[in-house]
């Protein structure tokens, strides 16, 4: 068994001459002879017996098992009938398609003619049950042969890369198809924008979705999800209707897809639109598209919206109850979420991972910790469900949000499964969170080494020092992030106003109506003070004068976005806005008095859950 890594595989293949030109040979097999030799005629030899092609071809299509293949393989052994390239290439999908790929290797080896589409099916056949470097080996013996790779073999090698999200190895199959001549065939094309975005590379199959000739369904629908994936899921929105603008009517794949863009940027008016779009479609609300709603209107800021829709699908699995916990948690209503779980056992549901993922994060939202420590307890040992690295992470959360920080770690240290860095910077938030400065500087030793590029590690660690007043270690902290080319990820706010979304970052000037803006700010200023709001300078990290940090607490993108709504939306409308990191303290208490001085709700969406602030008072209860 080799033990290279597959991209070496094509390293050592690109060592070899190639040109277009080598691939265009036709190879056959003479009849006696095992050598191959070039054949000047796609017909079947003329020594090959006569026989009933379609009897045997029919009898395979018939087999239930693989006991079955066997057989009809036995007789097709004893007619001969191997000579004919499409009964044997109708065995090979067979064997393959049932998994067993050494009866398909051994058939695929002592095959005496082979055409694309025999490669491509044992290639394929690898790659479909995970032994991507037989498959990746498989490719290379294609282009070694001789063999034409076509617009139908070449995809499921790249579809290979694409499970891998090897970006090394995609970029060199796409390489190879350039040279084939195949950069316009609409199977390949297609299959690399797939793959370019499972990759994350969304420039890449931009840029091949935009040269494609045509441009079928299922290639919209992964456009969009990249878009909405890679965090720009206000262009994926655009793309959607830009595609019904050509005439292709979405199916269910892509509305779930668009439902998933709506998620991801938290819109309200565009959630209500792709809804209505729905309903005029005719679609049901199944279980996929029914759970993806619920998650949407979840992430939207609407669990009533959510909920709505939860009680009127016909049939609920085990996602969709865990989509309705969770969506309860991300609005810190644990209460809600813990009593949808005997709802869902008279069901007849029984939970699963995902379902304690959920119930494990209310619990640690809202302070649950009795509730959450009897929910982790009872995994295994009543529904024999194996504790993973995310139900110990929501567990040193949960113990850590309530400044049971020992406790934490000394889960951490006698749990089972192997460490990861989400679980370390649970921790480490919990540190923040309790100013335990001693703690937070060894978690963050234990951090680093498992993930030191990542800058929200290295971010969290100088707050931490800034709120203790450590400069020093704090300015040494942000030195080993240049040093590592890492940069801070700037804080982002999003607010809906109609059909528009704007955007806001800190201290942001170019909004047309930026004068308005800090007028309105500091107009709410002078009534908060009186109202008896005083900035939280501590959330400022920076060792410069306090009314220097005042003014910088001014500029947060999240108040300029409140400032902005308070502006320009009608009074009773909601100020719905989406911030991509954690909310600041000081922001949190500015929102606080603004809906009590302002008689306005607003809702905020950040990287870890919502807040709804209405008469001065926000449903995470402070605890968050």
């Amino acid at each position: 068994m080799l033990k290279s890594k597959c991209h070496h595989i094509f390293i050592n293949y690109g060592k070899l001459r190639f040109s277009s030109a080598s691939l265009s040979w036709q190879f056959d097999v003479n009849c006696n002879s095992n050598e191959p030799t070039p054949c000047s005629q796609e017909s079947e030899c003329s020594h090959v017996l006569h026989y009933d092609t379609k009897r045997f071809r029919s009898s395979l299509l018939s087999c239930r098992n693989l006991f079955q293949v066997r057989q009809v393989h036995a007789q097709i052994a004893t007619n001969g009938a191997f000579r004919n390239l499409a009964v044997a290439n109708k065995l090979l999908y067979m064997y393959v398609e049932r998994g067993a790929l050494e009866d398909a290797q051994e058939l695929f080896d002592g095959m005496s003619k082979r055409h694309p589409y025999s490669w491509s099916v044992i290639v394929g056949g690898y790659a479909k049950v995970g032994n991507f470097f037989s498959c990746f080996w498989m490719f290379r013996e294609l282009l070694r042969s001789g063999a034409p790779l076509d617009d139908y073999s070449a995809p499921v090698v790249i579809r290979a890369c694409r499970d891998l999200k090897d970006l090394k190895c995609g970029r060199l199959i796409h390489c190879i198809t350039l040279k084939c001549g195949l950069d316009y065939g609409h199977f390949v094309c297609a299959t690399l924008v797939d793959m370019y975005a499972r990759c994350k590379v969304v420039e890449d199959a931009h840029q091949i979705f935009v040269k494609m000739w045509k441009r079928d369904l299922a290639t919209w629908t992964v456009m969009i999800g990249a878009l909405a994936e890679s965090g720009v899921p206000v262009e994926s929105l655009v793309f959607f209707d830009r595609m019904r603008n050509q005439g292709i009517v979405p199916d269910k794949v892509a509305l779930v897809t668009v439902v998933y863009a709506c998620a991801k940027l938290g819109a309200m008016n565009k959630a209500k639109a792709i809804h209505a779009y729905i309903n005029g479609t005719g679609y049901s609300l199944d279980v996929i598209l029914g759970t993806a709603m619920i998650d949407m209107y979840a992430k939207c800021g609407s669990v009533e919206s959510a909920r709505w829709i939860f009680d009127r699908m016909q049939v609920r699995n085990v996602i969709t109850w865990s989509a309705m916990i969770a969506a309860y948690g991300y609005h810190g209503q644990g209460e809600k979420a813990l009593e949808l779980f005997p709802m869902m056992l008279r069901s007849g549901i029984l939970p699963n991972r995902i379902t304690f993922v959920s119930l494990l994060y209310a619990c640690s939202h809202a302070g649950l910790i009795e509730e959450g420590q009897r929910f982790f307890s009872s995994m295994w040992d009543e529904y024999g469900v194996t504790p993973d690295v995310k139900h110990y992470t929501c567990m040193v959360d949960l113990l850590g949000r309530a400044g049971r920080l020992d406790e934490a770690l000394e889960m951490i240290e006698g749990m089972p499964v192997e460490k990861d860095e989400v679980l370390w910077g649970a921790l480490l938030g919990a540190c923040r969170i309790h100013r335990h400065l001693d703690l937070a500087e060894r978690v963050a030793r234990s951090l680093l080494k498992l993930q030191s590029q990542k800058p929200g590690h290295y971010v969290l660690l100088s707050n931490i020092y800034a709120n203790a007043g450590k400069w020093e270690d704090m300015a040494k902290t942000r030195d080993l992030m240049t040093k590592g080319g890492l940069r801070k990820i700037p804080g982002r706010t999003w607010i809906e106003v109609g059909e528009k979304l704007y955007q806001f970052g800190v201290g942001d000037k170019t909004h047309p109506r930026s004068n308005e803006i800090y007028k309105m700010l500091k107009r709410l200023g002078e009534k908060l003070e009186v109202a008896g709001y005083h900035p939280d300078t501590n959330d400022v990290l920076y060792d410069v004068d306090e009314e220097v940090k005042q003014g910088l607490l001014y500029s947060h993108s999240e108040k300029l976005a409140i400032a902005f709504g308070l502006l320009v939306l009608p009074q009773g409308h909601p100020i719905r806005i989406t911030k991509n990191l954690r909310v600041c303290g000081d922001c949190h208490t500015f929102c606080k008095f603004v809906s009590l001085i302002e008689q306005k709700t607003i809702i905020v969406r950040d990287a870890k859950r919502f807040h709804h602030f209405k008469e001065g008072v926000c449903s995470c209860r402070d605890y968050w």
